[in-house]
């Protein structure tokens, strides 16, 4: 397997195959680390970790707040909205002004595609996307494949569909790029509005009909819808979205008996699934979130060990 030796964590795109597994296998060592009374290892012990956060966010920043703190950097937490970004501040400046205040990593969550790659190419420092406009999304994809090695073993031959609003969806094209790396067969799923053209050069197979999506699949991920973006009132209606396209337990009949249910959340019930799915004993959003922590650990422990030698060549 081969060494970890990129400063960036930009996609999984530009990710190998080797890369991924060494993600995977240095987060189910941090793992361990969640089950113990003390829940800290001093990895990054003196190290700035920066959550730079353009777009609200829950989950992913809690994440890699918890991350950073169990192996013990510090952190600080940073919202566009309250930065001098409304003065006007670009990008790069907010970058060079964290790198000059002798921050470590920033994480990245932006509105716009190609934000974080920007923000790498113009700072020395490590820089970690945690999502960029309809690019991608690399740490939910990882743990959404972790989740699935916990539950499924070797990704290799799976059959994974992706269901729900794929056109807008960062989490749908790292999860593609990553699975078919892996040797996984992975079908998206959605109105035919919502497929966005070229999605099958990624590796992925495409189709509207829901009861085709679930009836091979070893696991489905299903997307939130994103109503926010309808635009153009373009999108289905939420009930008529749900009565065509949602996982209901009537539907999971035609499955495969241990078929695996995974969201990003945060879900609509009612809308892309039924809470009775949602709870159900197929679902393993809570797992997800859970295994985001070891992920998120292992990619900030792997870009710090990078950094450290891009420093001692330069």
């Amino acid at each position: 397997m081969s060494d970890w030796i990129k400063k960036d964590l930009l996609g999984l795109e530009y990710l190998n195959k080797e890369e991924i597994e060494l993600v995977l296998s240095t987060a189910a060592s941090f793992k361990e680390v969640s089950t113990r009374s003390i829940k800290k290892v001093p990895a990054l012990r003196g190290s700035t970790v920066v959550n730079l956060f353009y777009e609200p966010s829950t989950r992913t920043r809690v994440s890699f707040e918890v991350a950073a703190k169990r192996l013990s950097a510090d952190v600080i937490n940073i919202a566009a909205q309250e930065s001098s970004v409304r003065k006007g501040e670009t990008l790069i400046d907010t970058g060079r002004n964290i790198q000059a205040l002798k921050a470590d990593i920033i994480v990245i969550r932006h509105n716009c595609s190609g934000a974080a790659n920007i923000l790498a190419r113009n700072v020395a420092i490590s820089v970690i996307n945690a999502g960029d406009g309809w690019h991608e999304h690399p740490t939910q994809a990882l743990l959404d494949m972790f989740t699935l090695k916990e539950k499924l073993g070797d990704i290799q031959g799976l059959s994974v569909s992706i269901v729900g609003d794929i056109a807008h969806s960062r989490v749908a094209r790292s999860n593609i790029w990553g699975l078919t790396k892996l040797g996984a067969k992975v079908t998206v799923c959605a109105p035919k509005m919502l497929i966005p053209p070229g999605i099958e050069k990624m590796g992925a197979r495409v189709t509207s009909d829901i009861d085709a999506a679930i009836k091979d699949a070893d696991a489905l991920n299903i997307l939130r819808m994103q109503f926010e973006r309808d635009e153009q009132n373009a999108f289905p209606k939420q009930l008529e979205y749900f009565k065509t396209f949602g996982i209901t337990k009537e539907r999971l009949k035609k499955a495969k008996k241990d078929i695996v249910i995974m969201h990003p959340g945060p879900i609509n019930r009612g809308v892309e699934m039924a809470s009775d799915v949602a709870d159900g004993e197929h679902a393993v959003i809570l797992e997800q979130v859970t295994n985001g922590i070891a992920v998120r650990m292992a990619v900030l422990y792997l870009v710090s060990q990078a950094r450290g030698l891009h420093e001692n060549t330069d």
